[in-house]
């Protein structure tokens, strides 16, 4: 009886040392031992994404009873169970919250995150309906939408544009990634020709001397100003004669000029973009002063402004052949009417004035065809008499005691412009100003006086070569 109670003790030993050792063996020295490992049963990686509208739902259909449903943010969206596998999804308001359904096991079946966005499908309609042929995709981004896919050309982009901004009702609230399916090329070919015409002339007597009665002395200077025109066309001219003390210039002179302006610019721009142009130069014109805080020395700013022929267009190809074109031209030049001085010590600087004669507009014409901005005509008369009060309005001797100036000035701007669709052209088909051009050889350029060798056109018979001086034999 002693010895099977103390088999039973061994055994019951060697089991309780087996269940130390195992245990020792598992779990490290010092750790106490866990109970139970933690396990996350819904997360986002194991999520499948929704995207509802305001006050859209989506019915989901599960594998297995439905025992407990978890809303994150229920302002957001809701979830509906109307039986044991099938629930609702309800969007409330704008935002993401995450929905999980869980099994009376606690065991996950299935977990959705959720965006809801506003409603898309009238703007997908609307699209559809006025660009049927366009791939144009509609996506929320929070309270606004996204544009993706492609378009024709600019026009279709910019209707889409549009319907989204009015169907949002901010411009900011759309983000427009729609590309365009081969960009159209416009070449813009302006012609900017101008024609002034000048008549002044001048006409006065300057009087000099000094008249005495008795012990009276009346000392006079009369110089004529010619104010129309601001200054004499020639300084120091005129016919002088002299008579006792008084000396008198007669001075007239008469100018007639002609100004002829003329620029042919070229330029590409793809459809949509904007394209500028400048045929001319910059002057300087001072700009105050800048100073160094640590030296206090300061050095004269010098600005530069343009003046010139300058063109600036944006053309936009609205289908085949038709294309929306903004054009801005502007024809401008220095001037000496309007200039100021400005007087530095001793040295005096002369800012001169821009003449400017600008058009700006917006049509729709055809490829080739030409737009003509035309009837920029612009006169102006001047017409001044000065002289000394009561002694200019003698009959004839007033002459001598007046002057008279007078301007005339006609101005015509014309501005053509022709857009044409552009397309590629190869290398060969090409031509540069300077193709065929060679200096000439020393003994043409002193004998001949040539300064270039003579090339015929590409495809015709080479010119007749002769020799311009006189030749042969010369008899006495």
């Amino acid at each position: 009886m002693s010895t099977r109670n103390l088999t039973r003790a061994a055994l019951g030993a060697a089991v309780l040392a087996a269940s130390f050792a195992a245990a020792f063996a598992a779990e490290p020295v010092g750790v106490p031992a866990q109970s139970g490992s933690i396990q996350v049963v819904g997360s986002d990686s194991s999520s499948r994404f929704v995207q509802l509208g305001i006050g859209k739902s989506v019915v989901i259909d599960l594998p297995r009873d439905i025992k407990d449903v978890l809303v994150a943010e229920p302002k957001f969206a809701n979830a509906v169970v109307r039986s044991t596998r099938r629930a609702y999804l309800i969007g409330v308001a704008v935002g993401q919250t995450n929905i999980y359904f869980f099994d009376a096991e606690g065991r996950q079946i299935a977990g959705f995150d959720v965006a809801v966005t506003r409603d898309l499908n009238g703007i997908r309609a609307m699209l559809q309906k006025l660009l049927p042929h366009a791939d144009v995709r509609v996506d929320g981004v929070g309270e606004g939408v996204m544009l993706s896919g492609s378009v024709a050309n600019a026009a279709e982009l910019a209707q889409a544009n549009d319907v989204a901004v009015k169907l949002v009702g901010s411009a900011d609230k759309v983000v427009n990634n729609l590309n365009v399916r081969g960009r159209d090329q416009v070449m813009l070919k302006v012609t900017v020709a101008e024609v002034q015409r000048d008549v002044i002339k001048q006409l006065g007597v300057d009087l000099n001397g000094s008249l005495s009665y008795g012990s009276a002395v009346i000392n006079f200077n009369n110089a004529n100003p010619f104010t129309a025109l601001g200054q004499p066309l020639v300084e120091g001219n005129g016919a002088t004669g002299t008579f006792k003390t008084i000396s008198a210039t007669l001075r007239a002179m008469e100018r007639a000029g002609v100004i002829r302006t003329l620029a042919e610019p070229n330029l590409t721009a793809i459809s949509g973009e904007s394209a500028s142009f400048l045929a001319g130069g910059e002057f300087p014109v001072p700009a105050g002063y800048t100073c160094d805080p640590t030296t206090r020395a300061c050095q004269l700013a010098i600005q530069f402004k343009k003046f010139g022929v300058g063109l600036n267009f944006t053309p936009v190809v609205l289908s085949e052949g038709r294309i929306s074109l903004k054009v801005l031209t502007e024809v401008s030049e220095l001037s000496n009417e309007n200039s100021i001085q400005l007087v530095q010590g001793t040295a005096t600087q002369t800012i001169p004035a821009i003449k400017t004669r600008r058009a700006e507009t917006t049509v729709e014409i055809p490829s080739g065809g030409a737009l003509a901005l035309a009837g920029m005509i612009q006169e102006q008369t001047k017409h001044q008499i000065s002289g000394l009060p009561g002694l200019m309005n003698l009959p004839v001797l007033g002459t001598l005691f007046k002057s008279r100036d007078y301007v005339n000035r006609q101005t015509e701007l014309m501005v053509i412009v022709t857009p044409y669709i552009a397309r590629a052209v190869a290398q060969k088909d090409l031509s540069r100003p300077d193709d065929g051009f060679a200096d000439s050889a020393d003994p043409a350029a002193i004998l001949l006086g040539r300064l270039n060798r003579i090339y015929g056109a590409p495809g015709k018979p080479a010119p007749a070569a002769g020799y311009s001086g006189k030749y042969g034999f010369i008899l006495d």
